[in-house]
């Protein structure tokens, strides 16, 4: 079966466990943001995830690992923001872009309500970041990612209270908070024979 069948049956079952929905309490319509993100994996036999390193400038998440995403525009829905907002952060084309399904939407600590949009996408491809907003982007292993031995709960202290958060290191790379939560919640999706 094709990568993108396998995703897509794997979405259609429920969740293995419930779905992280994010820590934040009951969140007021007006101050909450939509938006998505795009969880690009790569056509391959050891499929990949394509995540990016933010520059250490950015107002928000500033060098933290993410998936290409943010705000979404006013009148789009989310895959087509977060096929605009890949093509905008790595140059990534949406005509390479299968988008197979969404997760459960994850609220943020700084008010938004991210969808994450899972699309497959060929290997090799000549990603090329944006220079303003992305420093660096790499592609991590999916079994890796979604192994439930790789993800580990940490506490800090966020707005003056004690907050736990995941995370996942890979490659001396750390992946945490709402991107390592939101990879959590793919792994509680996916469904490897």
């Amino acid at each position: 079966m094709a990568l993108a069948e396998r995703i897509r049956a794997s979405l259609a079952e429920p969740p293995i466990r419930p779905p992280l929905t994010g820590d934040l309490p009951k969140l007021r319509a007006k101050s909450t943001i939509p938006a998505a993100v795009l969880i690009a994996v790569t056509e391959r036999p050891d499929p990949g995830v394509i995540l990016t390193v933010r520059r250490e400038h950015m107002r928000t998440h500033a060098g933290q690992i993410a998936f290409p995403g943010g705000r979404s525009d006013p009148g789009e829905n989310a895959i087509s923001a977060a096929l605009r907002e890949a093509r905008e952060e790595l140059g990534l084309d949406p005509s390479f872009a299968d988008p197979v399904g969404c997760l459960d939407d994850y609220r943020t600590v700084t008010g938004y309500i991210v969808t994450p949009v899972i699309a497959v996408i060929p290997p090799d491809l000549q990603l090329i970041p944006h220079e303003f907003e992305v420093a660096d982007w790499f592609e991590a292993p999916l079994a890796f990612l979604i192994d439930p031995a790789n993800h580990h709960i940490e506490t800090a202290v966020f707005g003056g209270r004690e907050r736990r958060y995941w995370q996942i290191e890979w490659n001396q790379r750390r992946i945490w908070g709402a991107t390592a939560a939101m990879l959590v919640n793919l792994s509680r999706r996916l469904r490897w024979s």
